[in-house]
Protein backbone atom coordinates (compact mmCIF):
# COMPACT_ATOMS: atom_id res chain seq x y z
CA UNK A 1 0.00 0.00 0.00
CA UNK A 2 1.27 3.44 -0.92
CA UNK A 3 2.27 5.67 1.99
CA UNK A 4 3.03 9.04 0.46
CA UNK A 5 3.81 12.34 2.17
CA UNK A 6 1.03 14.92 2.05
CA UNK A 7 1.65 18.67 2.10
CA UNK A 8 -0.45 21.83 2.14
CA UNK A 9 0.16 24.16 -0.80
CA UNK A 10 -2.81 26.53 -0.66
CA UNK A 11 -5.32 28.07 1.75
CA UNK A 12 -8.52 30.06 1.44
CA UNK A 13 -10.71 31.71 4.07
CA UNK A 14 -14.06 33.43 4.30
CA UNK A 15 -14.75 34.21 7.96
CA UNK A 16 -16.43 36.68 10.31
CA UNK A 17 -13.00 38.34 10.56
CA UNK A 18 -12.63 38.93 6.86
CA UNK A 19 -12.77 37.58 3.34
CA UNK A 20 -9.30 36.35 2.47
CA UNK A 21 -6.52 34.65 4.40
CA UNK A 22 -4.44 37.77 5.06
CA UNK A 23 -7.26 39.79 6.61
CA UNK A 24 -8.61 36.97 8.76
CA UNK A 25 -5.18 35.85 9.96
CA UNK A 26 -4.11 39.35 10.97
CA UNK A 27 -7.29 39.72 13.00
CA UNK A 28 -6.82 36.30 14.60
CA UNK A 29 -3.27 37.13 15.64
CA UNK A 30 -4.43 40.48 17.01
CA UNK A 31 -7.21 38.92 19.08
CA UNK A 32 -10.13 40.60 17.30
CA UNK A 33 -13.68 39.32 17.84
CA UNK A 34 -15.91 38.72 14.83
CA UNK A 35 -19.07 38.39 16.94
CA UNK A 36 -21.76 41.06 16.81
CA UNK A 37 -25.52 41.58 16.76
CA UNK A 38 -27.35 39.68 14.02
CA UNK A 39 -28.08 41.69 10.88
CA UNK A 40 -29.41 38.82 8.72
CA UNK A 41 -32.84 38.98 10.38
CA UNK A 42 -34.57 40.76 13.26
CA UNK A 43 -33.45 38.92 16.38
CA UNK A 44 -34.22 41.72 18.81
CA UNK A 45 -36.89 39.70 20.61
CA UNK A 46 -35.10 36.35 20.49
CA UNK A 47 -33.25 34.79 23.42
CA UNK A 48 -29.98 35.00 21.44
CA UNK A 49 -29.48 38.19 19.44
CA UNK A 50 -25.92 37.82 18.16
CA UNK A 51 -23.78 35.59 15.95
CA UNK A 52 -20.53 35.65 14.00
CA UNK A 53 -21.65 36.72 10.52
CA UNK A 54 -19.39 37.14 7.51
CA UNK A 55 -19.47 40.90 7.11
CA UNK A 56 -17.43 41.88 4.06
CA UNK A 57 -18.26 39.25 1.43
CA UNK A 58 -19.09 40.91 -1.91
CA UNK A 59 -20.75 38.75 -4.57
CA UNK A 60 -19.34 40.82 -7.42
CA UNK A 61 -15.80 39.94 -6.34
CA UNK A 62 -16.43 36.28 -7.18
CA UNK A 63 -19.59 35.78 -9.24
CA UNK A 64 -21.56 37.16 -12.15
CA UNK A 65 -25.16 38.13 -11.45
CA UNK A 66 -26.59 34.79 -12.56
CA UNK A 67 -24.26 32.76 -10.34
CA UNK A 68 -24.72 35.13 -7.41
CA UNK A 69 -28.48 34.59 -7.61
CA UNK A 70 -28.16 30.83 -8.03
CA UNK A 71 -25.78 30.00 -5.18
CA UNK A 72 -26.65 30.04 -1.49
CA UNK A 73 -24.24 31.47 1.06
CA UNK A 74 -22.64 28.18 2.09
CA UNK A 75 -21.86 27.47 -1.55
CA UNK A 76 -20.60 30.98 -2.25
CA UNK A 77 -18.23 30.84 0.70
CA UNK A 78 -16.87 27.45 -0.37
CA UNK A 79 -16.35 28.50 -3.98
CA UNK A 80 -14.65 31.73 -3.01
CA UNK A 81 -12.32 30.04 -0.51
CA UNK A 82 -11.50 27.28 -3.02
CA UNK A 83 -10.56 29.79 -5.69
CA UNK A 84 -8.31 31.57 -3.20
CA UNK A 85 -6.66 28.31 -2.19
CA UNK A 86 -6.08 27.03 -5.71
CA UNK A 87 -4.67 30.42 -6.74
CA UNK A 88 -2.26 30.43 -3.80
CA UNK A 89 -1.16 26.88 -4.61
CA UNK A 90 -0.29 27.75 -8.20
CA UNK A 91 -1.76 24.42 -9.30
CA UNK A 92 -3.76 24.25 -12.52
CA UNK A 93 -6.39 21.59 -13.13
CA UNK A 94 -6.12 20.30 -16.70
CA UNK A 95 -7.66 17.57 -18.85
CA UNK A 96 -4.50 15.57 -18.29
CA UNK A 97 -4.55 15.65 -14.49
CA UNK A 98 -8.22 16.25 -13.54
CA UNK A 99 -8.92 12.58 -12.82
CA UNK A 100 -6.28 12.64 -10.06
CA UNK A 101 -7.73 15.75 -8.39
CA UNK A 102 -10.61 15.43 -5.91
CA UNK A 103 -12.84 17.45 -3.60
CA UNK A 104 -13.95 16.58 -0.07
CA UNK A 105 -15.74 19.21 1.99
CA UNK A 106 -17.48 19.19 5.34
CA UNK A 107 -20.89 20.76 5.87
CA UNK A 108 -23.30 20.44 8.77
CA UNK A 109 -26.74 21.76 7.86
CA UNK A 110 -26.07 23.23 4.42
CA UNK A 111 -29.08 24.98 2.98
CA UNK A 112 -31.17 25.33 6.15
CA UNK A 113 -32.10 28.96 5.33
CA UNK A 114 -33.32 27.81 1.90
CA UNK A 115 -35.37 25.02 3.46
CA UNK A 116 -37.01 27.57 5.77
CA UNK A 117 -37.65 29.94 2.87
CA UNK A 118 -39.22 27.27 0.66
CA UNK A 119 -41.35 25.95 3.51
CA UNK A 120 -42.75 29.43 4.06
CA UNK A 121 -43.48 29.76 0.34
CA UNK A 122 -45.22 26.37 0.36
CA UNK A 123 -47.41 27.39 3.31
CA UNK A 124 -48.31 30.88 2.05
CA UNK A 125 -48.24 30.59 -1.75
CA UNK A 126 -48.78 26.92 -2.49
CA UNK A 127 -46.96 23.98 -3.96
CA UNK A 128 -46.59 25.47 -7.44
CA UNK A 129 -44.38 28.27 -6.12
CA UNK A 130 -41.70 25.93 -4.78
CA UNK A 131 -38.56 26.55 -6.82
CA UNK A 132 -37.33 23.67 -9.01
CA UNK A 133 -33.84 24.70 -7.84
CA UNK A 134 -34.75 24.19 -4.18
CA UNK A 135 -33.27 20.72 -3.65
CA UNK A 136 -30.13 21.16 -5.83
CA UNK A 137 -29.24 24.37 -3.97
CA UNK A 138 -29.95 23.14 -0.43
CA UNK A 139 -28.38 19.69 -0.06
CA UNK A 140 -25.10 19.60 1.92
CA UNK A 141 -22.98 18.17 -0.91
CA UNK A 142 -23.68 21.10 -3.25
CA UNK A 143 -20.40 22.87 -2.31
CA UNK A 144 -18.28 19.85 -3.26
CA UNK A 145 -20.14 19.47 -6.53
CA UNK A 146 -19.92 23.15 -7.39
CA UNK A 147 -16.19 23.29 -6.55
CA UNK A 148 -15.62 20.31 -8.82
CA UNK A 149 -17.53 21.92 -11.68
CA UNK A 150 -15.95 25.31 -11.09
CA UNK A 151 -12.37 23.98 -11.15
CA UNK A 152 -12.88 21.02 -13.45
CA UNK A 153 -11.84 18.24 -11.06
CA UNK A 154 -12.92 14.69 -11.95
CA UNK A 155 -11.52 12.66 -9.06
CA UNK A 156 -13.39 11.78 -5.85
CA UNK A 157 -16.19 14.16 -4.90
CA UNK A 158 -17.42 13.67 -1.33
CA UNK A 159 -19.07 15.52 1.54
CA UNK A 160 -18.76 14.83 5.25
CA UNK A 161 -21.89 15.71 7.26
CA UNK A 162 -20.55 14.80 10.68
CA UNK A 163 -21.83 17.91 12.44
CA UNK A 164 -19.08 19.99 14.08
CA UNK A 165 -16.39 17.47 13.13
CA UNK A 166 -17.23 17.59 9.41
CA UNK A 167 -14.46 19.96 8.31
CA UNK A 168 -11.78 18.00 10.14
CA UNK A 169 -13.08 14.69 8.83
CA UNK A 170 -12.98 16.14 5.31
CA UNK A 171 -9.34 17.18 5.70
CA UNK A 172 -8.45 13.81 7.22
CA UNK A 173 -10.15 11.80 4.49
CA UNK A 174 -8.56 13.97 1.79
CA UNK A 175 -5.18 13.31 3.41
CA UNK A 176 -5.85 9.57 3.25
CA UNK A 177 -6.80 9.75 -0.43
CA UNK A 178 -3.38 11.17 -1.25
CA UNK A 179 -1.41 9.16 1.30
CA UNK A 180 -2.69 5.87 -0.10
CA UNK A 181 -2.20 6.85 -3.74
CA UNK A 182 -5.80 7.39 -4.86
CA UNK A 183 -5.26 11.02 -5.84
CA UNK A 184 -2.45 13.54 -6.22
CA UNK A 185 -4.26 16.74 -5.21
CA UNK A 186 -7.30 17.32 -2.99
CA UNK A 187 -9.38 20.44 -2.38
CA UNK A 188 -10.74 20.11 1.13
CA UNK A 189 -12.11 21.89 4.18
CA UNK A 190 -15.51 22.99 5.42
CA UNK A 191 -18.29 25.47 4.76
CA UNK A 192 -21.46 26.63 6.50
CA UNK A 193 -24.07 29.36 6.26
CA UNK A 194 -27.04 28.72 8.55
CA UNK A 195 -27.50 31.98 10.43
CA UNK A 196 -31.28 32.15 10.19
CA UNK A 197 -34.11 32.27 12.76
CA UNK A 198 -34.66 28.51 12.86
CA UNK A 199 -30.95 27.72 13.06
CA UNK A 200 -30.16 30.14 15.87
CA UNK A 201 -33.29 29.41 17.87
CA UNK A 202 -32.93 25.67 17.37
CA UNK A 203 -29.55 25.74 19.10
CA UNK A 204 -30.89 28.22 21.66
CA UNK A 205 -33.69 25.82 22.58
CA UNK A 206 -31.03 23.23 23.45
CA UNK A 207 -29.45 25.77 25.82
CA UNK A 208 -26.27 25.35 23.77
CA UNK A 209 -25.72 29.04 22.99
CA UNK A 210 -24.33 31.91 24.98
CA UNK A 211 -26.94 34.48 25.97
CA UNK A 212 -24.56 37.40 26.60
CA UNK A 213 -26.81 39.76 24.62
CA UNK A 214 -25.36 42.77 26.43
CA UNK A 215 -21.78 42.10 25.22
CA UNK A 216 -21.62 39.98 22.05
CA UNK A 217 -17.88 40.40 21.48
CA UNK A 218 -17.23 38.82 24.88
CA UNK A 219 -19.78 36.02 24.52
CA UNK A 220 -17.43 33.37 23.16
CA UNK A 221 -15.14 32.72 26.12
CA UNK A 222 -13.70 29.19 25.98
CA UNK A 223 -12.30 27.77 29.22
CA UNK A 224 -13.42 30.85 31.18
CA UNK A 225 -15.41 30.32 34.38
CA UNK A 226 -18.23 32.52 33.01
CA UNK A 227 -18.64 30.68 29.69
CA UNK A 228 -22.28 29.84 29.03
CA UNK A 229 -22.44 28.45 25.49
CA UNK A 230 -21.12 28.80 21.97
CA UNK A 231 -21.73 31.46 19.32
CA UNK A 232 -23.05 30.37 15.92
CA UNK A 233 -20.78 31.38 13.04
CA UNK A 234 -20.51 30.95 9.28
CA UNK A 235 -17.83 30.90 6.60
CA UNK A 236 -15.47 28.53 4.82
CA UNK A 237 -11.92 27.29 5.24
CA UNK A 238 -10.31 25.42 2.34
CA UNK A 239 -6.89 23.83 1.87
CA UNK A 240 -5.09 22.35 -1.11
CA UNK A 241 -3.48 19.07 -0.10
CA UNK A 242 -0.91 17.58 -2.44
CA UNK A 243 1.41 14.62 -2.76
CA UNK A 244 4.85 15.87 -1.74
CA UNK A 245 6.65 14.59 -4.85
CA UNK A 246 3.95 16.12 -7.05
CA UNK A 247 4.29 19.48 -5.30
CA UNK A 248 8.08 19.41 -5.37
CA UNK A 249 8.15 18.56 -9.08
CA UNK A 250 6.22 21.70 -9.94
CA UNK A 251 8.13 23.92 -7.50
CA UNK A 252 5.16 24.60 -5.24
CA UNK A 253 5.46 26.62 -2.05
CA UNK A 254 4.75 24.27 0.86
CA UNK A 255 2.99 25.74 3.90
CA UNK A 256 2.99 22.69 6.18
CA UNK A 257 2.79 18.91 6.10
CA UNK A 258 -0.17 16.72 7.13
CA UNK A 259 1.13 13.76 9.14
CA UNK A 260 -1.70 12.32 11.24
CA UNK A 261 -5.45 11.72 11.35
CA UNK A 262 -7.58 10.04 13.98
CA UNK A 263 -11.30 9.60 14.46
CA UNK A 264 -13.58 7.88 16.93
CA UNK A 265 -17.09 7.65 18.33
CA UNK A 266 -18.18 8.33 21.90
CA UNK A 267 -21.13 5.89 21.70
CA UNK A 268 -22.51 7.86 24.63
CA UNK A 269 -24.98 10.69 23.93
CA UNK A 270 -26.31 12.49 20.87
CA UNK A 271 -25.21 15.95 22.03
CA UNK A 272 -22.95 15.61 25.08
CA UNK A 273 -19.46 14.16 25.51
CA UNK A 274 -18.70 11.56 28.17
CA UNK A 275 -17.53 13.19 31.38
CA UNK A 276 -14.00 11.82 31.05
CA UNK A 277 -13.60 12.84 27.40
CA UNK A 278 -12.69 9.24 26.53
CA UNK A 279 -13.81 9.41 22.88
CA UNK A 280 -11.91 12.61 22.23
CA UNK A 281 -8.84 11.11 23.89
CA UNK A 282 -8.97 8.04 21.64
CA UNK A 283 -9.16 10.16 18.50
CA UNK A 284 -6.06 12.11 19.60
CA UNK A 285 -4.23 8.86 20.36
CA UNK A 286 -5.14 7.45 16.95
CA UNK A 287 -3.85 10.61 15.26
CA UNK A 288 -0.56 10.38 17.16
CA UNK A 289 -0.21 6.71 16.20
CA UNK A 290 -0.95 7.50 12.55
CA UNK A 291 1.74 10.20 12.62
CA UNK A 292 4.24 7.97 14.42
CA UNK A 293 4.52 10.55 17.18
CA UNK A 294 4.45 10.55 20.96
CA UNK A 295 2.77 13.05 23.28
CA UNK A 296 6.13 14.78 23.78
CA UNK A 297 6.25 15.70 20.08
CA UNK A 298 3.20 18.00 20.06
CA UNK A 299 3.83 21.70 20.72
CA UNK A 300 0.45 23.32 20.08
CA UNK A 301 -3.23 22.34 20.00
CA UNK A 302 -5.99 24.26 18.24
CA UNK A 303 -8.74 23.12 20.60
CA UNK A 304 -12.34 22.41 19.74
CA UNK A 305 -12.91 24.92 22.56
CA UNK A 306 -16.57 25.71 22.02
CA UNK A 307 -17.14 27.84 25.17
CA UNK A 308 -19.76 25.40 26.47
CA UNK A 309 -19.43 24.23 30.08
CA UNK A 310 -19.31 20.55 29.09
CA UNK A 311 -17.00 20.62 26.09
CA UNK A 312 -14.24 22.75 27.57
CA UNK A 313 -14.06 20.67 30.74
CA UNK A 314 -14.18 17.33 28.91
CA UNK A 315 -11.68 18.39 26.25
CA UNK A 316 -9.28 19.50 28.97
CA UNK A 317 -9.63 16.09 30.66
CA UNK A 318 -9.08 14.34 27.34
CA UNK A 319 -5.88 16.32 26.69
CA UNK A 320 -4.59 15.45 30.15
CA UNK A 321 -5.45 11.79 29.56
CA UNK A 322 -3.46 11.66 26.32
CA UNK A 323 -0.54 13.93 27.18
CA UNK A 324 -0.04 13.39 30.89
CA UNK A 325 2.46 15.86 32.35
CA UNK A 326 3.13 17.14 28.82
CA UNK A 327 -0.38 18.66 28.84
CA UNK A 328 0.85 21.44 31.12
CA UNK A 329 3.63 22.35 28.69
CA UNK A 330 1.41 22.58 25.62
CA UNK A 331 0.12 25.83 24.18
CA UNK A 332 -3.62 25.37 23.61
CA UNK A 333 -5.96 27.93 22.09
CA UNK A 334 -9.51 28.19 20.86
CA UNK A 335 -9.85 30.39 17.79
CA UNK A 336 -13.62 30.03 18.26
CA UNK A 337 -13.20 32.76 20.84
CA UNK A 338 -12.78 35.11 17.87
CA UNK A 339 -14.67 33.56 14.93
CA UNK A 340 -17.38 31.71 16.83
CA UNK A 341 -18.41 28.14 16.08
CA UNK A 342 -18.91 27.64 12.35
CA UNK A 343 -20.37 24.14 12.81
CA UNK A 344 -19.51 22.01 9.76
CA UNK A 345 -17.02 24.64 8.62
CA UNK A 346 -15.22 24.85 11.97
CA UNK A 347 -12.69 22.10 11.24
CA UNK A 348 -11.87 23.65 7.87
CA UNK A 349 -11.28 27.07 9.38
CA UNK A 350 -9.20 25.62 12.19
CA UNK A 351 -7.13 23.46 9.83
CA UNK A 352 -6.18 26.63 7.95
CA UNK A 353 -5.41 28.39 11.24
CA UNK A 354 -3.22 25.47 12.33
CA UNK A 355 -1.30 25.54 9.06
CA UNK A 356 -0.74 29.28 9.41
CA UNK A 357 0.30 28.88 13.05
CA UNK A 358 2.99 26.45 11.96
CA UNK A 359 4.03 28.60 8.99
CA UNK A 360 4.40 31.72 11.11
CA UNK A 361 5.45 30.01 14.36
CA UNK A 362 2.75 31.71 16.38
CA UNK A 363 0.00 30.39 18.67
CA UNK A 364 -3.21 32.42 18.33
CA UNK A 365 -4.81 33.66 21.54
CA UNK A 366 -7.93 32.52 23.34
CA UNK A 367 -9.60 35.87 23.89
CA UNK A 368 -12.11 36.69 26.64
CA UNK A 369 -10.25 34.34 28.98
CA UNK A 370 -10.19 36.40 32.16
CA UNK A 371 -10.58 33.79 34.88
CA UNK A 372 -10.22 30.14 33.84
CA UNK A 373 -12.54 27.55 35.31
CA UNK A 374 -10.88 25.56 38.09
CA UNK A 375 -11.18 22.40 35.97
CA UNK A 376 -9.63 24.18 32.97
CA UNK A 377 -6.10 24.59 34.29
CA UNK A 378 -3.91 24.26 31.18
CA UNK A 379 -2.13 26.95 29.14
CA UNK A 380 -4.80 28.32 26.80
CA UNK A 381 -2.68 31.23 25.46
CA UNK A 382 -4.93 33.83 27.13
CA UNK A 383 -5.80 37.00 25.23
CA UNK A 384 -2.49 37.59 23.42
CA UNK A 385 -0.87 35.64 20.58
CA UNK A 386 2.43 33.97 21.39
CA UNK A 387 5.48 33.62 19.18
CA UNK A 388 6.83 30.13 19.79
CA UNK A 389 8.42 27.15 18.11
CA UNK A 390 5.80 24.83 16.66
CA UNK A 391 7.11 21.69 14.98
CA UNK A 392 3.92 19.66 15.34
CA UNK A 393 0.42 21.01 15.91
CA UNK A 394 -2.87 19.22 16.47
CA UNK A 395 -6.46 20.30 15.78
CA UNK A 396 -9.49 18.82 17.58
CA UNK A 397 -13.09 18.68 16.38
CA UNK A 398 -15.97 16.96 18.16
CA UNK A 399 -19.54 16.81 16.87
CA UNK A 400 -23.11 15.97 17.84
CA UNK A 401 -23.68 12.26 17.44
CA UNK A 402 -20.54 11.65 19.45
CA UNK A 403 -18.24 11.86 16.45
CA UNK A 404 -14.62 12.99 16.88
CA UNK A 405 -11.86 13.99 14.46
CA UNK A 406 -8.24 15.06 14.91
CA UNK A 407 -5.54 16.08 12.43
CA UNK A 408 -1.85 16.68 13.04
CA UNK A 409 0.29 19.02 10.92
CA UNK A 410 4.06 19.35 10.89
CA UNK A 411 6.43 22.18 10.07
CA UNK A 412 7.75 21.42 6.59
CA UNK A 413 11.45 20.67 6.52
CA UNK A 414 12.06 19.19 3.07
Amino acid sequence: MSNRRVVITGTGLVTPLGTGVKKTWENICNGVSGVDYITRFDASHDPVQFAAEVKDFVDDDFFDKKAAKQHRLFVKYALAASRMAIAESGFEVTEANCGRVGVITGCGMGGLPTICEMHEIYLTKGVKRISPFFIPTAIPNVPSGQISMDLGTKGPNLTMTTACAAGTHAVGEAYRHIKYGMTDVMITGGTEGVICPLGINGFASMKALSTHNDSPTEASRPFDKDRDGFVVAEGAGILILEDYDHARARGANIIAEVVGYGLSSDAFHIAAPPEDGEGAARSMKFALEDAGLGPEDIDYINAHGTSTPLNDRCETLAIKSVFGDRAYKLAISSTKSMVGHALGAAGGLEAVFLALSIRDQVAPPTINLHEPSPECDLDYVPNTARNMEITHGLSNSFGFGGTNGVVIFKRFSG
